[in-house]
């Protein structure tokens, strides 16, 4: 792999480091030469990360040249965020207290070069700041208020202007970052690695813990090295050959921008963006399944002009749906005429377009799991106790209360179920879905089109059981195989 250490001007990086080559910012934004290298690393050293400058865009052009670049857009906006010293505050916790436990003074200024602190006695507080702000070179400050010590402020630097006296420190740091970097790295070679990407703090995700440490178990057992992720590990998420997002997807939410970085620097990706982006739209995916053909609800898309025609259209009760809404959130049952204009009201303050759809009762609703254009699993997900969704929310007490899941084999499904059902992901494309549908007498409707549907340990996996885990993390084995192109890898 090449590795580049892009600078405003050559004389900025001095130092000569084996295997890495300094090059101006301005070959390596204009040499075509650059962009059609495929194995590369970009460390941005430019003097400026500030939006549309030369440093910005050096970053964004090592993105979409699939170069994992260090620092990335996503950093360089995060360091320009007004909120950055308290969130970077309440990540650190009770680390900043620790670190100046025995601090006499009543201020501390760090300097961190490549994680790490220039004057030796804060290792830890300088690798988390380097781990969560991703930036080669950072300044902090942090006071004494009281009994207790706070950030003031964290900001990413320039190496021109690194004092004398710590650049043969700041060389041995980036030394030191390197020989990490390309530890991971030869382990990946040797063994294809994969990173599974959740987020233990949040309460809906995809997979329940027993899941996840089965994915874990299927992928060691076909020949991966698996590895846990959690948001604030992105940075190494280039270091892999793959990428299976475990967290509730969206395109405004960092799992969108994650996959688009991973899917750019060569990964394959589970969910790849596309999919992201054309599953977690409900006006998209009604629009793309009535143009194919496919049956839905009768449904019409709301915006402010045609209120008044949604009664006359689908009668009450009828569902309102927020476009990007998930795990039942966003989507409510009108009852009347004054309801309707209360919710629909609601919904379109978040959005332009609200999507309105007849309501068909059922019992359950039918989950067809697709993988790679096959039918993977069946289950029926029957309603919430006392209520017309798989999942009810008790936004007044924060509890949810869900339906029984009840896992059958693809053969016991109805043939028109399964096909419909594979016939509307394939049109989206050949990642893992979720294909809910309801069946009303002979009549089969596809609901919507999951991109990152659930695989909970005691549900999706009743029949299958632990092949589940195989078979899925079985295709991202093949898909690593295919892109490096030595089946025997």
């Amino acid at each position: 792999m090449n590795i580049f250490f892009v600078v405003s001007q050559p004389q900025d990086w001095p130092n000569d480091i084996p295997g890495v080559t300094v090059v101006p910012a301005q070959t390596y934004l204009l040499d075509p030469a650059y962009g059609d290298l495929h194995s590369a690393k970009v460390f941005n050293l430019c003097r400026s990360y500030r939006y549309q400058s030369e440093g910005y865009y050096v970053s964004l052009l090592a993105e979409a040249r699939g170069h994992p670049p260090l620092p990335d857009v996503e950093a360089m906006k995060d360091l320009q965020s007004e909120t950055l010293v308290q969130e970077i505050s309440e990540r650190l916790g009770n680390l900043i207290d620790c670190s100046f436990a025995r601090t006499a003074g009543d201020v501390v200024d760090l300097d961190i070069y490549f994680g790490q602190d220039a004057d030796g006695g804060h290792p830890h507080l300088g690798e988390q700041l380097f781990r969560l702000l991703r930036t080669p070179v950072l300044h902090a400050r942090f006071e004494r208020l009281g009994d207790a010590w706070r950030l003031c402020s964290v900001a990413g630097g320039s190496i021109r202007d690194i004092p004398a006296h710590h650049r043969e420190l700041a060389a041995q740091a980036a030394i030191n970052h390197l020989k990490e970097h390309k530890l991971r790295t030869d382990t990946a070679a040797r063994k294809p690695a994969l990173a599974i990407l959740h987020d233990p703090l949040r309460a809906e995700a995809p997979s329940n813990a027993e899941a996840m440490r089965k994915f874990g178990e299927a992928a060691e057992l076909l020949g991966m090295e698996a590895q846990m992720l959690t948001p604030e590990d992105m940075r190494r998420i280039p270091d892999f050959d793959a990428l299976f997002i475990r967290d509730t997807t969206n395109v405004d939410h960092y799992t969108y921008r994650v996959s688009r970085q991973a899917a750019a620097a060569g990964l394959v990706v589970i969910d790849d963006p596309d999919s992201i982006l054309r599953c977690t739209n409900k006006i998209y995916l009604n629009e793309l399944l009535t143009r194919h053909h496919i049956a839905t609800p009768e449904h019409m898309v709301v915006h402010r002009g045609n209120v008044g025609q949604i009664v006359a259209t689908l009668g009450l009760p009828c569902i309102l749906k927020q476009p990007d809404g998930a795990f039942s959130l966003g989507v409510v049952k009108v009852e009347s005429e004054h309801e309707l204009q209360d919710r629909v009201g609601e919904l379109l303050l978040q959005s332009e377009l609200v999507l309105a759809q007849e309501y068909l009762p059922t019992e359950f609703d039918w989950r067809i799991g697709v993988l790679d254009g096959r039918p993977l699993f069946v289950c029926k997900y029957y309603m919430a106790p006392g209520h017309w969704q798989i999942i009810k929310h008790e936004h007044e007490c924060h509890r949810t209360s869900e339906g029984r899941t009840e896992a059958l084999s693809v053969g016991e499904a109805p043939d028109d179920v399964v096909k419909i059902a594979v016939q509307a992901a394939s049109l989206i494309g050949d990642g893992f879905y979720g294909v809910d549908l309801k069946q009303v007498g002979n009549q089969v409707y596809v609901i919507e089109i999951n991109d990152n549907p659930n695989v909970d340990a005691g549900n999706e996996d009743a029949v299958l059981g632990d092949a589940l885990y195989r078979e899925i993390m079985g295709v991202f084995r093949k898909r690593i195989e295919a892109r490096k192109g030595s089946p025997n890898s």
